[in-house]
């Protein structure tokens, strides 16, 4: 083979390392964060002041995770008129998971039907006229 066509075959090959790269990146699939997102930007700050109420409250005694037993638990500091847990999951939001809960102080949950790896917990609830917001992080293992 002579130095044109090597150097044409060269260019060939990366011309088709392009091509594979860009169909690769055309066709993964991406999960936003949010598909409602600018409708939760106008919510956000009802979200500050939430955290905010939350700040007196100290989150390690409130949200337990035991990774052996696969047990959450939630121990409310107030009355919890209503509220939800959502489970969130960065790697595909289509495992995400809304808890409701009405009239409880303690929340006991099994993660045995959560798949094993990273979830991020947003614990909100309702007390009186004040609103109220923890997050928390758990890696579930199996």
């Amino acid at each position: 083979m002579n130095w044109g066509k090597s150097i044409i075959f060269c260019f060939l090959l990366f011309i088709t390392f392009i091509g594979v790269l860009a169909f690769k990146m055309a066709t993964a699939k991406v999960d936003l964060v949010r598909t409602n997102y600018y409708q939760k930007e106008i919510e956000y700050q009802k979200e500050i002041e939430s955290n905010r109420n939350s700040i007196a409250f100290n989150k390690q005694e409130i949200i337990a995770f035991n990774a052996k037993s696969n047990q959450l638990s939630i121990k409310f500091p107030t009355e919890v008129k209503k509220g939800e847990i959502v489970f969130y999951r960065p790697s595909d939001n289509k495992l995400d998971l809304t808890i409701p809960i009405n009239d409880i102080t303690v929340f006991n949950y099994s993660t045995d039907k959560l798949l094993a790896g990273f979830w991020k917990i947003k614990v909100n609830w309702t007390s009186g006229s004040k609103d109220f917001i923890l997050n928390d992080e758990i890696n579930v293992i199996k």
